[in-house]
């Protein structure tokens, strides 16, 4: 706190003079917190998010269930270090697609923030997706919004306790439930589920699982709002993304000013008002307990929620919905027709972010199309020197490495090549298990006479037996003695 205070002058203490009166200023450095009851609406907008929490939640808690080839289909494992997604098998060697990953989320983050402002924090983010949960169970056991003020501010009571426990209880159960489900992509769902039913899981798991719950549990419980006006950097970030081309959640205040309340039969005209009845119902239903009327405002979430409500009251009183809409701030400032709406959205930032975002996919899909699942070292055997061998032969040990990064068995010929007459003494084909690793010496034999003394470059070719497609060349040298 900071205390500003008009004292009396000590080098004046002698004089008879009357000290003023001490005035003490308080000014908080923070906004204290209030917090939000927001009401509940109806409309288009409204659907639509729900559509999306379906839809996200569907995806999220099923796909770990999902079987393939007798695994889990999408499964992070860390203690085995591999990454499932269906047939596609990516091991730790495979860590640039991680990153390219990264940078296509990033660019598609900058290309969909730039076209359309915050639209994924207001339908598709976790945080708003879990708050729109939490808040529908909160609705249904305490009531609509006018029921919860009160219930907050009456004493506590046996009613009170039991409908408090009863919505804590509805919360925690869906917070462990989503704790489970997110550590079920980190090993395998069907195993951590049997550990938590006979009481066996491993104390790391059991960490995580409550770690993540009480994590679901305070952030779209009680935290809310605050996590997107404080916590989230993208409410940070998203100005620099913005211009007046973004399609934003937008108040039209030509239309709209002055505002104030009137009749339904009222001329507008007469009274030089708008078509704002200023009800401030688009405050009430808004997540974060902004007024959209004051401005863009880096709490807003993009939801809508305020446009489905202000178009139910538009059209209890007559007026044209759309007071509150989409828009961006140069169609509202120069009255844009669909057209010029369409040329602005398609302007040289949102063609430079999809032009890179098109480059970097083409890119991820060629490589990743024409990845070739094996891995293979073939490192000449220093422990053994080189050794003549009956018939006039020289013979070299390779210790060979191969990793099966297909979850099938899979067979492998291997064939040295470089120098006239080399081949393999004993075995040429490899039988390698699903997703493993083969470790086997291999004695290459050539005619004394061929090559130079010293090393000589060779080849080892190493062949799918089923599929000829996959075949990698591993350089190596073969040493004749002097």
């Amino acid at each position: 706190m900071l205390q500003a205070s008009h004292m009396t002058n000590p080098e004046m203490s002698d004089k008879k003079t009357t000290a003023p009166s001490q005035d003490t200023a308080e000014l908080s450095l923070y906004e204290k917190h209030r917090k939000v009851y927001a009401r509940a609406t109806s409309g288009k907008f409204n659907t639509l998010r729900w559509v999306f929490v379906f839809l996200t939640q569907a995806i999220f808690y099923f796909t770990p269930w999902i079987q393939w080839n007798g695994r889990q289909a999408l499964l992070f494992n860390l203690d085995e270090r591999k990454f499932y997604f269906f047939d596609l098998v990516l091991w730790p060697q495979d860590v640039i697609y991680l990153s390219v990953i990264l940078l296509l989320s990033a660019f598609a983050l900058f290309l969909f923030t730039a076209v359309a402002g915050r639209l994924f924090c207001g339908y598709a983010c976790p945080q708003t997706v879990y708050t729109e949960i939490f808040m529908w169970i909160e609705n249904k056991i305490e009531g609509d919004r006018n029921a919860r003020i009160k219930l907050d501010q009456a004493p506590m009571s046996a009613r009170k306790l039991k409908i408090k426990a009863s919505k804590f209880f509805l919360w925690g159960v869906l917070s462990f439930w989503t704790g489970v489900t997110f550590v079920g992509y980190f090993m395998p769902m069907r195993e951590l589920m049997g550990d938590l039913i006979n009481l066996t899981i491993s104390g790391w798991s059991a960490f995580w699982v409550f770690f993540y719950s009480a994590f679901c549990f305070l952030q779209a419980g009680f935290m809310r709002e605050q996590v997107c006006k404080y916590m989230c950097p993208y409410a940070r970030f998203q100005s620099v993304m913005f211009d007046p081309d973004t399609l934003i959640v937008t108040y039209d205040e030509a239309r709209g000013e002055p505002r104030g309340a009137r009749r339904k039969t009222d001329d507008l005209k007469a009274k030089g008002l708008g078509d704002c009845v200023d009800c401030k119902v688009c405050v009430q239903v808004c997540p974060t307990g902004i007024d959209i009327r004051n401005g863009l405002q880096y709490e807003c979430i993009g939801c809508g929620l305020c446009i489905d409500a202000c178009n139910e009251i538009m059209v209890k009183m007559d007026y044209k919905p759309g007071l509150i809409r989409y828009d961006t701030e140069n169609s509202i400032d120069k009255n844009y027709t669909s057209k010029q709406m369409l040329r602005h959205i398609m302007r040289p930032r949102i063609m430079l972010y999809t032009g890179i975002l098109l480059i970097i996919s083409a890119i991820f899909a060629y490589s990743l199309s024409t990845r070739i699942p094996l891995r293979v070292d073939v490192l000449r055997d220093r422990g053994v020197m080189t050794r003549e061998v009956g018939d006039g032969q020289t013979e070299n040990v390779y210790l060979l490495h191969i990793m099966n990064m297909q979850d099938s068995a899979r067979t492998f010929t291997v064939k040295p090549e470089g120098m006239t007459g080399i081949r393999m003494d004993g075995q040429d084909t490899f039988k390698v298990e699903p997703l493993g690793n083969l470790t086997q010496p291999i004695n290459v034999r050539v005619s004394a006479d061929e090559g130079k003394p010293g090393a000589n470059q060779i080849n080892f070719v190493i062949v799918d037996t089923e599929n000829p497609a996959i075949r990698l060349d591993e350089k190596s040298t073969f040493i004749q003695p002097n």
